[in-house]
């Protein structure tokens, strides 16, 4: 049977947990010692903290739980089973903490840590595998997750702190991140083979005003792009379809769904004609962009500074 402690510390069942883990989480490891060895002395000595320390956190513990955990006897202690019981848990608890310990310092090692580094679909094929190709000529051990996703996805997953770094498209302006352009991309008009324009190289933006076009969906840099492009040139694009990855469009385009602006694709891809625009100026710019304030691990702060160094030559030839 348990006997239970009454003090004014004592929080119920029904008090708030968070309240209970902020009380109980600086004294878990004080407890384990005690349990590991049954003797406040000689756990006070292994853990070199006072005995008088050591002895009040137990006694504190027992209270905010309600229950005695400890048998004493003389010098020694001996656990009881409510002791027991909470003894499996908090071994698991700080087993726990020390995986998570490890983990950070791993991930934050100058030679072998980790980057989160986020990057758009169309950058995949070619872009960023070179990027992480040369990069880790230098630093052939640090690791790197990778996550492809549209530029407003990416930003949010920054701001949650799941990315440290990310190349997005149109280089974000907002007062919580830092961004830096590194490059621009031409974006041609994609056209079916067989399509009235299709014997051109140049032409005006305006030329397709009549077409139908097939874009990515709303929230993607690449349509907020497309659809200002095609403002500029004097119309409303008429829209029949909509995805979400560059060369799916292609293909609807292969098959002969609409006309599209779109980045050179990685390798050439048949059934379409891709024509340079000539008015307005058809590019996307390419930046990459970081939480303000984040200090970076020294991973991250040496990707950081490579992809610096590569503007105005980010991108393939």
């Amino acid at each position: 049977m348990v006997h239970q402690r009454s003090s004014r510390e004592y929080l119920s069942p029904s008090g708030d947990t968070q309240d209970m883990v902020m009380l109980l989480a600086p004294r878990l490891a004080h407890f384990a010692g005690v349990a590991r060895t049954e003797h406040v002395t000689r756990a006070a000595r292994e853990m070199q903290v006072p005995q008088s320390t050591l002895s009040r956190a137990l006694v504190r513990l027992e209270e905010d739980l309600g229950v005695d955990l400890f048998a004493r006897h003389g010098r020694t202690v001996s656990l009881t089973p409510a002791g027991h019981t909470f003894l499996a848990s908090v071994e698991r608890a700080l087993a726990e903490i020390g995986r998570a310990a490890e983990e950070v310092r791993a991930d934050a090692d100058p030679a072998t840590g980790k980057v989160a580094f986020g990057f758009l679909h169309t950058m995949g094929a070619e872009t960023v595998p070179g990027l992480l190709h040369a990069f880790r000529a230098d630093h052939p051990r640090i690791r790197f997750s990778l996550v492809q996703n549209y530029g407003e996805a990416m930003l949010e997953r920054l701001r949650a702190g799941e990315l440290d770094l990310c190349l997005t498209s149109p280089v974000p302006d907002a007062p919580d991140l830092v961004a830096r352009r590194l490059d621009e991309q031409k974006l041609r008009l994609v056209v079916p083979a067989d399509h009235r324009l299709a014997g051109r190289r140049r032409i005006r933006l305006a030329e397709a005003a009549d077409d139908t076009f097939v874009t990515l969906e709303p929230g993607y840099g690449l349509r907020r792009i497309t659809d200002a492009l095609c403002a500029r040139a004097g119309f409303r694009p008429r829209i029949a379809f909509e995805g979400e990855e560059a060369e799916t469009l292609r293909g609807l385009v292969a098959a002969g769904l609409g006309v599209a602006l779109l980045p050179p694709p990685a390798v050439p891809r048949p059934g379409v004609v891709e024509l340079s625009v000539t008015a307005p100026k058809a590019v996307r710019e390419i930046g990459v962009a970081w939480l303000a304030g984040r200090p970076d691990t020294p991973p991250v702060a040496a990707f950081k500074k490579f992809l610096l160094s590569k503007r105005g030559n980010l991108l393939p030839d």
